[in-house]
C-alpha cells in the first residue's frame, strides 16, 4: 500500500493516532487559534486526527465548508497546505488574515462551492503554485437546515428541502473529488437531524452521494456530542422531553471516511 501518511512504523507504540471507530472527546481543544465564537465550528480534534491519519507533511489539504477556519488552523500546526471555500465574505476574510505568513499554502477563497466557477479559481491558483491535486478532503456542512448560518441563498443550511440539500451537497462532491488525487482521501464530518416528528438519518444520506460519485466507503467513526449549545445547561429539559415521548437524544455525529 502506499505511504499516504507520515506514520512512524517503526515506534507505532508511541503514536497518538487513533484507531478505534468511537471516538470520545470530552472536551474541545482551545489551544493556539481555535475559538468557539462560530456556533458551526466541530472539534479541532477531528481534523487534527484526520489530518494525521490521511496526509503527509507539505501535502495539500481542502475544506469546501471553512467556516471559521478549524481546518485551516489545524493545517497550519500540522504543517500541511491549505486550500479553503467560504461563502461568507466576512468569515473567509477573518481566517485568512489570521493565518500566519509562512512558505507553505494557505489560500482561503470566498464562494460558492456548488459552483464550478469557484474550482476553476482553485484550479488557476494551483496551477500558478505549481501544486499537485489535493491528498485529503475534510467537509463539514451544514447539518441541513437545523442552523441558518447565513441569509445567503445558495449557503447549504438555506436549502428549502431536503431533496434541495443533498443535490447541493452532491455537486460539492463532485467538484472537490475533481481537484483530488486519484488516490486521496475525504471524510464528511455530519450528523443527523429530528423534523416532523421523524429521526432523518442525514449522515447515511450523504454517506450515499459520496458512494454514488465511486467513492469508495473505508470507515465510519461515530463521535459523541459533548456541550451542544442548543443543549448546553438543559440536559435535564431535553431529558424530560424524551421521556414524556417516544425518541433519544441525540449524542453523536459521524465522520465517513472515503477513498477517492
Amino acid at each position: 500500500m502506499p505511504k499516504f501518511n507520515d506514520i512512524d512504523l517503526e515506534n507505532w507504540k508511541e503514536s497518538d493516532i487513533w484507531t478505534d471507530s468511537l471516538w470520545i472527546i470530552n472536551e474541545r481543544d482551545k489551544s493556539g487559534k481555535h475559538s468557539n465564537f462560530y456556533h458551526g465550528n466541530f472539534v479541532p480534534q477531528i481534523p487534527h486526527q484526520l489530518i494525521l491519519r490521511y496526509s503527509k507533511e507539505n501535502d495539500l489539504v481542502f475544506d469546501p465548508f471553512l467556516g471559521s477556519g478549524t481546518t485551516a488552523y489545524e493545517c497550519e500546526t500540522l504543517k500541511r497546505n491549505f486550500i479553503g471555500v467560504e461563502i461568507q465574505s466576512e468569515l473567509a476574510e477573518k481566517v485568512q488574515n489570521n493565518l500566519d505568513k509562512t512558505d507553505k499554502i494557505s489560500k482561503v477563497f470566498c464562494g460558492d462551492s456548488t459552483k464550478k466557477e469557484t474550482f476553476e479559481e482553485i484550479n488557476m491558483f494551483l496551477k500558478d503554485k505549481k501544486q499537485n491535486k489535493v491528498q485529503l478532503a475534510i467537509l463539514h456542512p451544514p447539518y441541513a437546515d437545523i442552523v441558518k448560518f447565513s441569509n445567503l441563498e445558495n449557503d447549504l443550511s438555506n436549502k428549502k428541502s431536503l431533496k434541495e440539500f443533498l443535490e447541493s451537497f452532491s455537486l460539492v462532491l463532485q467538484n472537490t473529488k475533481d481537484i483530488m488525487e486519484k488516490e486521496g482521501y475525504l471524510a464528511i464530518v455530519i450528523g443527523d437531524k429530528y423534523s416532523s416528528g421523524q429521526w432523518i438519518p442525514l449522515g447515511f444520506y450523504c454517506m450515499n452521494e459520496a458512494q454514488k460519485l465511486g467513492m469508495t466507503l473505508k470507515s465510519v467513526v461515530v463521535k459523541n456530542m459533548e456541550g451542544n449549545r442548543a443543549k448546553m445547561n438543559k440536559e435535564g429539559i431535553w431529558r424530560y422531553r424524551a421521556l414524556t415521548s417516544d425518541y433519544y437524544i441525540f449524542k453523536h455525529e459521524y465522520i465517513f471516511i472515503f477513498k477517492n
